[in-house]
């Protein structure tokens, strides 16, 4: 839960509700405990990344999400009916990109901080909403978007009301059949959503099942889809009535049903005085970085078990931690995220982590005056993370190394030619990635789980996507099994020989000869 002008940014970059504090610990320090960070190198200096701002944003920006088509859908902060698409130039910047509006979402559904997901058929949905209209009202209102025919359309909330009146910042996720789910954010329940149908079913004590042993309500939970189909979450204890918990949970799509997965070992949520707690990645080697509202991190290893991480630091403005924010996988296997001290308040830092250590790497230019909560990333197709904090200044960070190869999706069988708007079957191995690559918990999922199709013509290198959509799975790190999807290579793709690949969390595959025509 978060209060909207707490730390809401001018137009200007600067906070409007406070002095900003200086930016904590050094670009380029490492950081092995609690104790304060050692200095490090300057800002230009830095072994790790750097930031490029996107030109010309014309409003206040807050979640984004990947469409299949390679264009960057994100949210208007100010006009919450509004979104706006980033679609990248002709030489695949998304840094030079242009921008445009899209239709506004349905009359009187103005979400903020609200369950997303871009669907198996290639569809964007939008569901609750902690604000609606800036009323703090936990709406059960959504959406559901085609960006082929920039249309939204209305969705239904779960029934009945009387569990579902209330589906406020639900935390949610696509299980690997496709099937979006979403927590009831006043219980135990979940719905599983039926793209094709606009229905719901419900999975629950209000359902067609007794019960699903879920130990905690859902509120304020973050779910992390695992490699096996089941769903890792962290309890943050709603309903428990216990200042803290350590106790993990799996969901399993099989049999519906929760069961333990044991204790991290160390709080990762709070619930003084809100209930709250950080992203939790999958990592290419199968284990998940779980951060918190402390200053604490965990690993989770395929094995089921639990470690302790590395802990954020202190800096000048006190203990930092994620109490809400957000991190990316980058495609060099690192952890990107970003860390604000106590509650909500401003002075944040970001680091990337490697396995090990939490090393600091340069801010963004508003990172004095943000709150790890107002800070939102989405991983590119690029392998570029673009990150947004609810004002103009939308920056892109290109982080340095290289993906493990094994990383990357395979094409087994693609076409020889392309005609312009046809629909084409690609066929391969690990389309969908090792990883959603994006989380932030209950108020902002941008999973990029899905393959893209990157065209790039030989004589010019002009680079076009072609729109990808009802992919055979939705899973994440499918390793040697097959896989698949269509795509369609949009009117704007240059004819000629090409190189097409596929794109997942930013990783490509090796080029394919193709002509389009």
């Amino acid at each position: 839960m978060k209060i909207p002008g707490r730390l809401r940014p001018s137009a200007d970059g600067g906070s409007k509700d406070g002095a900003a504090g200086d930016g904590g610990t050094p670009d380029g320090a490492k950081v092995d405990g609690a104790a304060p960070a050692d200095a490090g190198p300057p800002p230009d200096a830095s072994p790790f990344g750097r930031w490029q701002p996107v030109g010309n944003t014309p409003f206040a920006a807050d979640v984004a999400l990947l469409l299949t088509d390679g264009t960057v859908m994100v949210h208007d902060y100010e006009e919450n009916a509004n979104w706006w698409r980033l679609r990248p130039d002709s030489n695949g910047s998304y840094v030079n990109g242009t921008w445009s509006s899209t239709a506004p979402m349905p009359a009187g559904y103005e979400p903020l901080f609200f369950a997303s997901a871009v669907l198996k058929d290639g569809r964007m949905i939008v569901i609750g909403g902690e604000y609606n209209a800036e009323a703090p009202i936990e709406t059960s209102l959504g959406a559901l978007y085609d960006p082929s025919i920039d249309e939204w359309v209305p969705i239904e909330a779960p029934q009945p009301l009387d569990t579902w009146y209330a589906l406020g910042d639900a935390p949610s996720v696509v299980l690997p059949d496709g099937t979006f789910m979403i927590g009831a954010i006043t219980g135990e329940q979940v719905a599983l959503f039926d793209e094709r149908t606009l229905t719901w079913t419900n999975v629950g004590a209000f359902g067609p099942d007794a019960g699903i042993g879920k130990v905690d309500q859902n509120a304020e939970e973050g779910w992390t889809l695992l490699p096996n189909g089941k769903v890792l979450t962290i309890d943050v204890g709603v309903g428990l009535q216990v200042s803290e918990t350590t106790h993990a949970e799996l969901f399993d799509p099989g049999t519906r049903e929760w069961s333990s997965a044991g204790s991290t070992g160390m709080p990762l949520a709070v619930s003084n005085p809100v209930y709250e707690i950080g992203p939790a990645i999958l990592l290419p080697n199968g284990s998940v970085f779980a951060t918190g509202a402390t200053a604490n991190t965990a690993i989770y290893s395929p094995t089921g078990t639990w470690a302790a991480g590395p802990s954020f630091p202190t800096t000048a403005q006190g203990q930092l931690d994620i109490v809400d924010g957000c991190a990316a996988l980058l495609p060099n296997g690192n952890v990107l995220c970003a860390a604000s001290p106590g509650d909500y308040q401003q002075g944040s830092n970001f680091y990337e982590y490697d396995g090990t250590a939490l090393n600091q790497v340069p801010s963004t230019p508003n990172a004095a005056a943000d709150s790890s909560f107002n800070i939102f990333f989405l991983v590119l197709p690029t392998g570029e993370v673009l990150s947004t904090d609810d004002s103009t200044d939308i920056e892109i960070y290109a982080a340095t190394g290289a993906p493990n190869p094994a990383w990357a999706p395979t094409i087994t069988s693609a076409p020889t030619t392309v005609v312009r708007g046809t629909t084409y079957p690609l066929r391969g191995t690990q389309f969908n990635g090792l990883s959603q690559a994006v989380a932030y918990g209950d108020d902002f999922q941008g999973a990029t789980n899905y393959p893209l199709v990157r065209i790039a013509n030989t004589a010019s290198g002009q680079v076009t996507y072609g729109r990808t959509h009802d992919h055979s799975t939705m899973g994440v790190a499918t390793g040697a099994a097959a896989v698949s999807t269509l795509f369609e290579a949009p009117s704007s793709t240059p004819t000629g020989p090409s190189m097409l690949v596929v794109v997942a969390n930013g990783i490509a595959s090796t080029p394919v000869a193709v002509t389009v025509q």
